[in-house]
């Protein structure tokens, strides 16, 4: 009874043995990964096992071995077939039909039978580049992190445009402003950045806020179009000396430099191009504002920068890109957050490599990115410091890591007592009752932080012509060791490093170690 036990016992493992035999002998569809079949276990053979005991049945027997007689040999057959037909339908009940494709995954060390980690995948929605991920689709994967593009304006910031937004993102804003009760006039494409602009304006009594709020319920990001204004204060009297360009050293670094073939855009209220003293300065010309009358402001900070007349600017060989991103309001140049950008990225694909920028406003994300984006392609940033006063906040884009932040000082190397404080002041420059053109032929007395920008990026071109493999990182180095400190010790928050030396600036530029 025991050896019969043995048998059907051996019968049920070559029929399950048999099973998993032909399963493996069945061809893997097209393409299906490779079948991994284990290695076959191997029983050693017991030790000292007794010799076996005389086979059932009535056939003869050899001594020392069982030998099957043929009725036993069917009734193994028979076993078999029914414990191959058993191992079937307990492969088929608890593993399904699953085809040979998918065999078990073995781990890469231990063939332990570890699964790979499962691939996430992040469900970018409608916001396209403006960083906003839209809900996971029907077996889309996991969303990724959410990092919002709605920029509502800081409390108590008043310095946009009341009654429109700047919507980013690619979509055809139509039918969803008209669901907002909106209306989006103008759309740009900003190389720089690689988004889409919409300037929209609202149709019914909303706020700033809540037509933000009601683009955010599309999942699209938006802002203020904020307000900036140029950094020129109303002249207090004073003389028509030209002292700027003495004070710099500009005439005995001209005899190095003039900026000959530097390219330098003015993002200001629009420049006079018959002016005598811009005669072969303006190279191009973008109105990014929709064109009034020239404010002086950009005249003036034109003639600054590259005036070769009546006025001597600080780089007169060099060539100006001059953009209108300001219109006149109430007197002052004023522009804002989508003309600006217009401004630059049409500056960037002139191959400007000196931007000017007199003016100063509120933070600004988008404006922030594009600068960044002018930054990396190597463009030099230069920024009025601002006129709001000692105690005033910070004022963008001077505050912006990678600007140059320019303060103004007078004849005799006063601070400008309008000029803002910080820790973002990085050099200064004459900006008191200094004298520039004015449209129509005129000229006129300037004041503020604005002029004093314009003057160094006057500088920069001296340098850059000096050694056009300079860097931004360079050039901020260059303007700031070479600088004369004034003020008492610890008035960086005030001066900067000091009083840009042009002289130094550009014999500097040339030396292996800078």
């Amino acid at each position: 009874m025991k050896r019969g036990a043995i048998r059907v016992l051996l019968a049920a493992v070559i029929a399950v043995g048999g099973t998993d035999a032909a399963r493996a002998q069945v061809a893997p569809p097209p393409n299906s990964p490779p079948i991994i079949v284990p290695p076959p276990v191997i029983i050693p053979p017991p030790v000292n096992t007794p010799p076996s005991p005389p086979t059932f049945g009535s056939g003869s027997a050899t001594p020392g071995r069982g030998g099957p007689s043929h009725s036993d040999s069917g009734l193994y057959i028979v076993t078999g077939i029914l414990f191959a037909v058993i191992g079937w339908a307990i492969g088929t009940r608890f593993f399904g039909n699953s085809p040979p494709s998918a065999p078990p995954v073995f781990g890469p060390s231990d063939g332990g039978g570890t699964l790979p980690p499962p691939v996430v995948t992040p469900v970018q929605g409608p916001g396209g580049g403006n960083g906003t991920l839209g809900p996971a689709s029907s077996g889309g994967g996991t969303v990724g992190p959410y990092r919002s593009a709605v920029n509502q304006p800081p409390r108590g910031e008043t310095r946009f445009v009341p009654n429109e937004v700047l919507a980013d993102t690619p979509l055809d804003m139509d039918a969803i402003a008209q669901r907002h009760q909106m209306t989006c006039p103008e759309t740009v494409r900003v190389r720089l950045t690689g988004h889409t602009l919409h300037r929209c304006l609202r149709l019914a009594n909303q706020s700033v806020s809540d037509m933000i709020s009601a683009l955010a319920s599309e999942r699209i990001g938006s802002q203020p179009n904020y307000l900036y204004i140029g950094m020129e204060d109303q002249p207090g009297g004073g003389n028509a000396e030209q002292y700027a360009p003495e004070k710099l050293g500009a005439p005995e670094a001209h005899r190095l430099a003039t900026g000959t073939g530097v390219i330098v855009a003015v993002i200001d209220s629009g420049v006079d191009p018959n002016h005598p003293d811009l005669a072969g300065a303006i190279a191009g010309s973008y109105d990014a504002a929709n064109g009034e009358r020239p404010h002086p402001h950009g005249t003036g900070m034109a003639g600054a920068i590259a005036s070769r007349g009546t006025v001597l600017g600080i780089a007169p060989g060099a060539e100006l890109l001059t953009v209108r991103a300001f219109n006149a309001n109430s007197g002052s140049a004023e522009g804002t957050t989508l003309n600006i950008i217009k401004g630059l990225d049409w500056a960037a694909d002139q191959g400007a490599r000196i931007v000017n920028m007199s003016f100063a406003g509120p933070p600004d994300p988008r404006l922030k990115e594009a600068l960044a984006k002018a930054m990396a392609k190597g463009m030099v940033l230069i920024a009025a410091a601002g006129n709001a006063g000692p105690t005033a906040p910070p004022l963008y884009p001077a505050a912006d890591p990678g600007v140059i932040a320019v303060t103004a000082v007078d004849a005799s190397d006063a601070l400008f007592s309008g000029a803002n404080h910080g820790k973002y002041i990085a050099v200064a420059a004459p900006g008191v009752d200094v004298l520039v053109p004015a449209p129509d032929a005129g000229y006129q007395l300037t004041t503020g932080t604005s002029v004093a920008a314009a003057e160094v990026s006057g500088v920069v071109a001296l340098l850059l012509e000096r050694n056009p493999r300079l860097t931004p990182k360079d050039v901020r180095h260059i303007l700031t060791r070479t600088a004369k400190h004034l003020g008492a010790r610890g008035s960086e928050r005030e001066y900067g490093a000091g009083l840009v030396n042009a002289l130094d600036a550009v014999t500097a530029a040339k030396s292996p170690g800078m």
